[in-house]
């Protein structure tokens, strides 16, 4: 990503208007990360950022340890802002940095932030522009017709598609290699990439998380709120939409890496 790209993205979703507004927010938010953050991980950063953002991760001092709040408050107070501001701000210049960097590196960053940490990041992702802006052909399904198709599927009000389709896209990331996540994703709506990253986030990129299907749809459960019935009722809907939305080759694909016994929830009906 070119600087003027990385600042059009931070303008978009802060709300400013200015060029050079937009940078000097952009580079106070980075280096405010970069106090949280391991040096390696800043510089690892600096390597993939634009060449006029690089230096506002230059590591200056031990990592500090504070919190969400105080990221926020600390963005609040370079900006001589508001906290609504301070709080697009934040997410904008995530979004950027996540088409930056790319998902493995941010992904990185993230498992060196605390927990409370995540919410901000996943609404950021969601608003990141996507590596294929402008290619609007690999996207066939747009989120609403995604979460209409669940509920068509499930008796789901749009609110409950929308949760029985982040349940069930976090435990798939899980189950499948981060490769085929990151082939799945550009395929899906960028409204749905929280709930991905948050899968794949909490395995290894190099090992899959071996789960049966049994345990896959205890997960599902558990994170819709749900009894296993039910469970496998949304779960066998979002994946049918899946399909339809990815086409056959990355289905296929998926589908490869997933044991006989998944059946059950990939038959079609």
């Amino acid at each position: 990503m070119d600087y003027r790209t990385f600042v059009t993205t931070v303008e978009r979703e802060a709300g400013i208007t200015d060029d050079e507004e937009a940078g000097r927010a952009a580079c106070l938010t980075l280096h405010t990360l970069a106090r949280r953050i391991s040096s390696g991980e800043a510089e690892d950063l600096a390597e993939r950022l634009p060449e006029e953002l690089r230096g506002c991760v230059a590591p200056d001092g031990p990592v500090e340890r504070f919190d969400v709040d105080e990221f926020i408050r600390r963005i609040e107070s370079e900006l001589h802002a508001d906290r609504s501001t301070a709080e697009r701000t934040a997410r904008g210049v995530l979004a950027a940095l996540w088409a930056a960097v790319g998902a493995d590196e941010f992904d990185d960053m993230r498992a060196q932030l605390p927990k409370d940490f995540g919410p901000l990041l996943d609404d950021a992702v969601a608003h990141a522009p996507r590596p294929t802006d402008g290619d609007t052909s690999m996207v066939t399904v747009g989120y609403d017709e995604f979460l209409d198709r669940v509920a068509q599927r499930t008796g789901l009000d749009r609110e409950g598609a929308a949760r029985a389709a982040d349940a069930v896209l976090e435990v798939l990331a899980k189950r499948i290699t981060a490769g085929q996540v990151e082939d799945l994703e550009p395929l899906l709506p960028p409204e749905l990439r929280p709930a991905i990253r948050r899968g794949i986030h909490r395995t290894t990129h190099s090992k899959v998380r071996t789960m049966s299907v049994d345990e896959f749809v205890d997960w599902v459960a558990k994170l819709e709120g749900v009894d296993r019935a039910t469970a496998t009722q949304h779960a066998r809907a979002v994946l049918k939409v899946v399909r339809e939305a990815v086409g056959e080759k990355e289905w296929h694909d998926t589908v490869a890496q997933l044991p006989g016994e998944y059946r059950i929830l990939l038959r079609e009906g």
